[in-house]
This record gives structure tokens, sequence and C-alpha cells, in this order.
């Protein structure tokens, strides 16, 4: 019996065609200027997030380097 496997590739592919074809489409809705100040937005945020969790990791590893160095 031959069975149809689930999650094949060309099938995956399709379906990111599909999703890139309506991420075109509401470009083309919003309008470029509107998608590109809202992904402007998002990539401050995420930079923000990132250097925030980059300052916080910092300071934990320098004082356990210190901690276990006297220990």
């Amino acid at each position: 019996m031959n069975c149809r496997r689930h999650g094949r590739k060309p099938t995956l592919a399709l379906w990111m065609l599909v999703a890139v074809a309506d991420v075109a489409i509401l470009i083309a809705a919003a309008g470029l200027l509107t998608v590109l100040l809202v992904l402007a937005g998002l990539a401050t945020v995420a930079g923000a997030v990132a250097g925030t969790v980059m300052l916080a990791r910092r300071g934990t590893t320098r004082t356990e380097a210190v901690v276990r160095r006297r220990a």
C-alpha cells in the first residue's frame, strides 16, 4: 500500500509561497510607507529587547565568574 506522508517539502514550499503572496498583498493594501514604518518600529523594539537581554546576561556572568574564582 502506498501512503502519502504529511509535511513533504513540495507542500511546505507551496505554503511558503502562499505566505509570501499574502504578505505582498498586505503591503499593497496598506501602503509601502506604512509597512516600512511598522517594520522600522519592530526592528527598534527587537534591538532594544536584545540589548537589554545582553546587558542583563553580562551582569550575571561577571558576578558568577567572581564567585567561582574566590571559591
